[in-house]
């Protein structure tokens, strides 16, 4: 590791499994964190077997949420795995978690028993609902969370079921805010000397993205509609919230459009965003410059009534183009819009590829594969995207860094602590 890492010298007990968790201290050791990825002996986490697509070797699913992490096996049920891990509590900053309710202390750490064994231990958790909640034992996965929280009921068309989002808001979301959390409580232990228990719900943190329905159900409360949604003026309200389709949440009408070639091509599309100031440039660009001073178009409260027809018209100018030449000729207008871009685009987007946010990445066992790399970009720091360790591939390292000979290893591994 870069010794110009912002966390570099920060070590992480990585307790996680599945996607929240490991994405939260993926992102740590991108950063340079020492990210000690601790796993059963002989399975490892769940992920690494599921969805495989070359047999016996490490899921893409284990591979892009663990990467730059070391894997050191361990029983916490042998004696001897538990003093293996007092050891590790001892000299590291971090525990992030996220077992089930109680699980740690049944392990025999509780928080008390870790203060005792480093008091500026800092311990993370992700939880599917908030200690307290009523649903506090309930076990939550990703389109649980997304129900929870307030996304599904707002997402979809009114004439459908709700719907959840292809995008982890449950699982990746919530490691993102538990990641804030965490280097916040390291800053915090700067200051006081002390470490402190961190935690998100799975619930809180889609609540956290859902916070301009919560703005909506507060309007609706008061005025009975909402005028950015395709419901109003001609449709009906509910007391709720309801789904707008692919309407925009800003107050800003928006609508995915068809483009050329949507009859064969389901990604044939782009998404047109008509804002106050663009108006006039829109009218420019789809050849309707009378739009600019119709009384019927020349205001947004005057547009809304006949949204459904402005997109419409917008749909027969993009007849005859494809979603990349449309985007080509409403970015001179500096008009708000985007292909729909679908998987295999991004992964070959060679854009992506130069900035670093999509990243090829050697496998000892698999060869190379495609990852997401660095979300946030820094001035001083490219963080540097390592392949995903084997299981219990650094188990002997981690051991001797903790003071443990070879021979007390080779005892370790024959009592299968390790």
């Amino acid at each position: 590791m870069s010794d110009n890492k912002p966390l570099n010298g920060i070590k992480i007990i990585d307790f996680t499994h599945v996607q929240a968790g490991p994405a939260c201290t993926q992102m740590l050791a991108w950063f340079g964190a020492d990210v000690i990825k601790v796993e059963r002996p002989g399975a490892g986490d769940v992920t690494r077997s599921q969805l495989r697509d070359i047999p016996d070797v490490d899921a893409l699913y284990f591979t892009m949420l663990n990467s730059n992490k070391r894997s050191l096996t361990l029983d916490t049920k042998q004696p001897e795995g538990k003093l293996v891990l007092e050891k590790l509590i001892k000299e590291s900053d971090v525990l992030v978690e996220n077992f089930g309710p109680g699980a740690l202390d049944r392990m025999g750490f509780t928080w008390e028993r870790i203060q005792e064994l480093n008091p500026k231990m800092i311990v993370a958790s992700v939880k599917g609902f908030s200690d307290g909640h009523h649903y506090e034992d309930l076990k939550v996965y990703e389109n649980v969370a997304q129900c929870a929280g307030g996304a599904a009921s707002t997402t979809g068309f009114w004439d459908g079921p709700p719907t959840v989002s292809a995008a982890a808001l449950g699982d990746s979301n919530t490691g993102m805010h538990l990641a804030i959390g965490i280097l916040t409580a390291i800053i915090g232990r700067e200051q006081t000397g002390k470490g402190q228990r961190v935690a998100c719900s799975m619930q809180d943190a889609v609540l956290n993205l859902c916070r301009v329905k919560m703005r909506d159900q507060q309007r609706l409360d008061r005025l009975g509609y909402l005028e950015e949604y395709p419901q109003y003026p001609h449709g009906t309200f509910s007391d709720v919230v309801p789904r707008g389709g692919n309407a925009g949440g800003g107050g800003q009408p928006g609508w995915v459009l068809k483009c050329k070639g949507w009859e064969t091509d389901p990604n044939a599309y782009i998404y047109f965003t008509i804002q106050g100031h663009a108006w006039a440039p829109i009218c420019d660009a789809i050849g309707k410059p009378e739009w600019k001073t119709d009384p019927d178009y020349a205001t947004p409260k005057a547009r809304q009534p006949h949204i459904t027809d402005i997109f419409a018209t917008i749909e027969v100018w993009l007849a005859e183009k494809t979603k990349f030449e449309a985007v080509d000729i409403l970015r001179k207008f500096d008009i708000p819009c985007a292909p729909v871009l679908t998987m295999k685009e991004l992964l070959n987007d060679e854009s992506l590829r130069a900035s670093g946010s999509i990243v090829e990445v050697p496998h000892k066992e698999r060869g190379s594969y495609f990852t997401v790399g660095s979300p946030i970009k820094f001035s001083d720091l490219k963080p540097e995207i390592t392949g995903s360790p084997l299981l219990g591939e650094h188990t002997e390292e981690v051991l001797a860094e903790l003071g443990y000979s070879k021979a007390q290893i080779t005892s370790l591994r024959e009592a299968k602590a390790v």
